[in-house]
């Protein structure tokens, strides 16, 4: 049993989420809140690790056993990446607050090369340097990769995009933690992987970046970079002690970012990019994208404004999205998706 006076946190067990939830509960205890006891649950995700995401994911794929235990009362909290989120929350479950954005961008990482070095005494044994590569441009990360990399990502959204600079890239789904997918990497498994910079930074493997991609490149995923904290609506007690963590500037991008999917009916496993940036205190910048899935079609919107008007940004973007033509382009998806579960065992 729990103390009356902890909070019952619950999150998935990987090195990223925990991560997540010891930052969250490091923080409600800084600003006066009570302890936290973190649970770990196993979601789905969790439990599907050898299937390709864009196989098996829908839309609570990382979510769903914590949302469960939250309305069952399990748990007083639940801690996500709020990119894992559906558009559309349960009824009786809320974000309450959010922590400070990360990163938002996706990121190329190189494996690491080892390179033997003789020293002048040629009696001595060689000693080896390791390195990462690190490429300045788009240019230069298609010299890097050379004809038909192997890429590693899952991400269909990462992949509609990116298949538009690397048009002979070979794609490939990518799943565990994020050490061991760096250890295939640098075993020569793919000649490149692309992953969340935020994940890389958080848990001390920025260095490993080679590349932050540019959004010009590849937009990211609505709230990619940003820690969600959700309870349940009616537990004003919890949400009062949660709110003092909240950061308005993370909380409004994320309201723009999940507007436009709403807006769209785009799940986890669409090719539906977006990212709010703050002008100033004050104001934001939105920027969604929606891409075919072969990279053949893609269409762009961006508008401004208040933050408070966060949701009608995030509205407006989508349905400009919507009038230049994402609606076919998702409905193709959609179909080329329900196709793929058609077929699985």
């Amino acid at each position: 049993m729990s103390s009356p006076s902890e909070l019952r946190l619950g999150t998935r067990g990987s090195q990223l989420a925990l991560w997540q939830a010891r930052a969250v509960a490091s923080r409600i205890e800084q600003t006066g809140g009570p302890p936290c006891r973190i649970t770990i649950i196993k979601t789905t995700g969790d439990r599907l690790q050898e299937a390709p995401i864009s196989e098996v994911g829908g839309k609570r794929l990382f979510v769903k056993e914590l949302e469960d235990a939250l309305a069952r009362r399990d748990i007083d909290l639940a801690v996500h990446s709020s990119k894992d989120m559906p558009a559309v929350l349960p009824n009786g479950l809320a974000i309450a607050a959010v922590l400070p954005r990360e990163d938002p961008l996706d990121a190329l990482v190189l494996p690491i090369h080892r390179e033997a070095e003789t020293t002048k005494d040629v009696r001595t044994a060689r000693s080896v340097r390791v390195r990462t590569d690190h490429v300045h441009s788009i240019d230069e990360l298609v010299v890097a990769l050379g004809q038909s990399p192997s890429i590693g990502t899952g991400s269909v959204r990462r992949v509609a995009q990116l298949i538009r600079l690397l048009p002979d890239a070979r794609f490939t789904p990518i799943r565990g933690n994020l050490d061991t997918r760096l250890r295939k990497l640098d075993a020569g498994e793919y000649d490149a992987l692309v992953l969340a910079a935020a994940g890389l930074r958080r848990l001390g493997f920025a260095s490993r970046m080679s590349l932050a991609l540019p959004p010009a490149a590849c937009v990211p995923a609505p709230g990619q970079g940003i820690v969600a904290i959700q309870t349940r609506a009616e537990d004003d007690r919890t949400r009062r002690v949660v709110a003092a963590v909240d950061d308005a500037q993370a909380s409004a991008a994320l309201v723009a970012e999940r507007s436009v999917v709403s807006a769209l009916g785009g799940g986890c496993q669409t090719p539906i990019g977006a990212l709010a940036t703050p002008i100033d205190d004050d104001s934001i910048e939105l920027i969604a994208v929606v891409v075919a899935l072969d990279g053949g079609r893609a269409v762009r919107a961006h508008a401004r404004g208040p933050r408070r008007e966060a949701a009608a940004i995030g509205a407006r973007v989508a349905a400009q999205l919507i009038a230049d033509g994402a609606g076919e382009i998702l409905a193709d998806a959609a179909h080329a998706h329900g196709a793929v579960e058609g077929i699985q065992p």
